[in-house]
C-alpha cells in the first residue's frame, strides 16, 4: 500500500519545485517517553550533571522542540533517544520499549527506525549526493535495485532529483542540508532527530528547510524531535516545546501557550530577542506619574492565545483620543500571541479593556507627541 505525496514550495535555486513520490504507508509509530532520566558525565574536576529528572512524553507524528541556552543539556537529551547517550538514571521508551535493555542487534534495529540530521551536514566530500544518501542502505545490506529506488525517492522528496551526480563541494548550504535530510529519510524511519539542523544556515534558507521538515512531517506522519537555541525556529515548526535550563525542565506545553505566557525566567530570556522594545521617542517621554491633565496612560495589552485583538472594540474602550502606538502580534497555531501598545485617553474604559485582552499593564504616562 502506498500514498502519493506532492511536495510544494520547495525553494531550490529560486524556483518552486514539486515532486511526486510513492512512499510506503505504515501504522502510526514514533512515541518517546522519558521517565526520571538523568545523565552524569565523569570529569577530572568532578561529576557534571547534564540531565536531572526528565519526565515527558513525545507523541507519535508531532513536531516536538527542545530549546535551551548553551549547556542546558539539549544534545544529551536528544541523543538518549537513539542511545548514543546512555542515561545514568531513569528510562527512555520508544514505542513502549525500554531501549536501555536492548542488546546490540536490537539496538542496531532501533537506530534504523530513527533518522538523524546534523548541524554541519556530515557529508562525505569524495562521494556524490546519491552515494551519500545511499550510505545507510549500503551499511544495512539493502540490495542495489531497492537502494537505487529509495535514494531516488528521497532525493525527489527533498527537491534534489537533479543533483544526484553532484559532489557536496558544488552545493549550497541549504542543498547540503537537504542531502542530509534525504540520507536520514532513506531508511524510512519513524522518528527524525534534528540536532541544530538550521544553525549553520542563513534566515531565508532556514525558513525553506523548516518548511520542508513541516511538509515531511505532515505527509509522512514522522515524529520529529528537534533541538535549537532559537525561539523563531520553535515558532515556525513545532507543535509543543520543552524548555531546558541546567539539565532540568523549566516548562513545557503547546508552542502558543509557552510563547503567550512564559513562566520561567529562562523562557522569558529566550523570547526576548523576538520582542520589540518601546519606540525610542515614547521611551524618552514616558514617566511614572501623571504630570498634566493632557497626559495619556500608556498601556501594554497582552494576548496569550485566549483572545484575538478586536480593533473596533479596543478603539471604543480607549476613549475619544485613544491611539494605537505599536503592535507585535503573531498567529501561532491559529492563536493570537503578542502585545499591543496603546495610549488611553482620560475617558478610557479600562475595565472594558480587561475583557478585550489577556493581560493589561500600565507602563506609565506621557504627554501626547503632538501636544
Amino acid at each position: 500500500m502506498t500514498r502519493a505525496l506532492t511536495i510544494d514550495a520547495l525553494r531550490v535555486s529560486g524556483r518552486v519545485e514539486a515532486a511526486q513520490v510513492a512512499w510506503p504507508a505504515g501504522p502510526a509509530a514514533g512515541t518517546v517517553r522519558f521517565k526520571g532520566v538523568g545523565k552524569t558525565y565523569r570529569a577530572g574536576s568532578g561529576d557534571v550533571r547534564a540531565l536531572d529528572g526528565i519526565d515527558m512524553d513525545i507523541r507519535a507524528g508531532e513536531v516536538f522542540g527542545i530549546i535551551g541556552r548553551s549547556g542546558a543539556g539539549k544534545s544529551s537529551l536528544l541523543r538518549t533517544i537513539n542511545r548514543l547517550e546512555q542515561p545514568s538514571q531513569g528510562r527512555v521508551l520508544v514505542d513502549g520499549q525500554d531501549i536501555g535493555r536492548l542488546d546490540e542487534a536490537a539496538l542496531v534495529a532501533l537506530r534504523r527506525r530513527i533518522g538523524m540530521i546534523f548541524q554541519h551536514f556530515n557529508l562525505l566530500s569524495a562521494k556524490t549526493v546519491r552515494e551519500n544518501v545511499a550510505l545507510p542502505l549500503r551499511v544495512a545490506g539493502v540490495p542495489r535495485p531497492e537502494r537505487e529506488t529509495r535514494v531516488t525517492e528521497a532525493l525527489e522528496l527533498v527537491g534534489l532529483k537533479d543533483k544526484g551526480d553532484a559532489y557536496p563541494s558544488r552545493l549550497s548550504g541549504g542543498q547540503k542540508q537537504r542531502v542530509g535530510i534525504a540520507r536520514a529519510l532513506v531508511g524510512r524511519p519513524e522518528i527524525l532527530l534534528c540536532d541544530e539542523a538550521t544553525s549553520a544556515l542563513d534566515p531565508e534558507t532556514t525558513l525553506s528547510i523548516l518548511t520542508l521538515l513541516r511538509d515531511i512531517n505532515a505527509r509522512l506522519g514522522l515524529t520529529i524531535v528537534l533541538i535549537t537555541h532559537e525561539m523563531s525556529v520553535i515558532r515556525e515548526i513545532c507543535d509543543r516545546v520543552l524548555v531546558l535550563e541546567a539539565g532540568r525542565i523549566a516548562e513545557q506545553g503547546p508552542v502558543w501557550q509557552v510563547f503567550g505566557a512564559p513562566r520561567h525566567p529562562a523562557t522569558q530570556a529566550l523570547l526576548q530577542p523576538l520582542l520589540k522594545g518601546l519606540p525610542e521617542d515614547l521611551a524618552a517621554r514616558l514617566h511614572a506619574e501623571r504630570r498634566s491633565p493632557r497626559d495619556e496612560v500608556i498601556l501594554e495589552l497582552g494576548f496569550a492565545g485566549q483572545r484575538r485583538p478586536d480593533l473596533s472594540a479596543l478603539a471604543g474602550a480607549l476613549g475619544r483620543r485613544g491611539r494605537l502606538l505599536t503592535a507585535n502580534i503573531d498567529s501561532i497555531q491559529g492563536r493570537a500571541v503578542g502585545r499591543v501598545l496603546v495610549a488611553a485617553a482620560p475617558d478610557a474604559d479600562l475595565a472594558r479593556l480587561d475583557d478585550l485582552c489577556d493581560d493589561r499593564k500600565v507602563l506609565g504616562h506621557a504627554l501626547a507627541a503632538n501636544d
